[in-house]
């Protein structure tokens, strides 16, 4: 059994999701987002890293996996998307956790079979897939479904002949 982390980086909304995964079968555990508004940019950055930490101090994850930051149209808000990231991977990492990076499609792919699928269908797959009650708010289920697309990831190396291991990993 491992837990994992799945962190939908935003600087307005992050979004996070805590499963656990054996073999190919994954458990809800947790899921929400952290609403940060009306802060200072730097202040918002730090709310990130400490809510951050607060989780992994309250669910001990084995490893983190992170949505990777698409490119935006605004320069300015890719900016400050990639500075919400760096946030929340410090605590991460300051916690000695292995993370993970998946892009937007690779994710969408794991979870709804489509990489371009729409917020909507991750939503409802997640619902499906984790036997939620009712469908998480956006943020929270694109968090799931990268932490889902880890776990997929992870038990499909693990299944290949060579053993493989996990190799997607950030450098710390």
């Amino acid at each position: 059994m491992i837990r994992i982390l799945g962190i939908d980086p935003g600087s307005q909304v992050t979004g996070y999701g805590i499963i656990d995964s054996e073999a190919n079968h994954a458990r809800h555990v947790d899921h929400g987002h952290l609403r940060i508004e009306g802060e200072e940019f730097p202040a918002k950055l730090r709310h990130i890293f400490e809510q951050i930490t607060a989780l992994i101090s309250r669910y001990t994850p084995d490893e983190v996996a992170i949505e990777k930051v698409f490119m935006h149209r605004n320069a300015d808000s890719a900016l400050k998307l990639g500075q919400a990231r760096g946030a929340a991977m410090t605590a991460c990492i300051l916690k000695d956790l292995a993370i993970y990076e998946y892009t937007p499609n690779e994710v969408k792919q794991a979870t709804v079979g489509r990489g371009h699928a729409a917020k909507e269908q991750v939503q409802h797959m997640i619902k499906v897939l984790l036997c939620l009650p009712g469908k998480p708010q956006a943020d929270a289920a694109d968090a799931l479904a990268v932490a889902l697309c880890h776990a997929h990831y992870r038990e499909g190396l693990r299944r290949m002949p060579a053993g493989g291991g996990v190799r997607r990993r950030a450098r710390r």
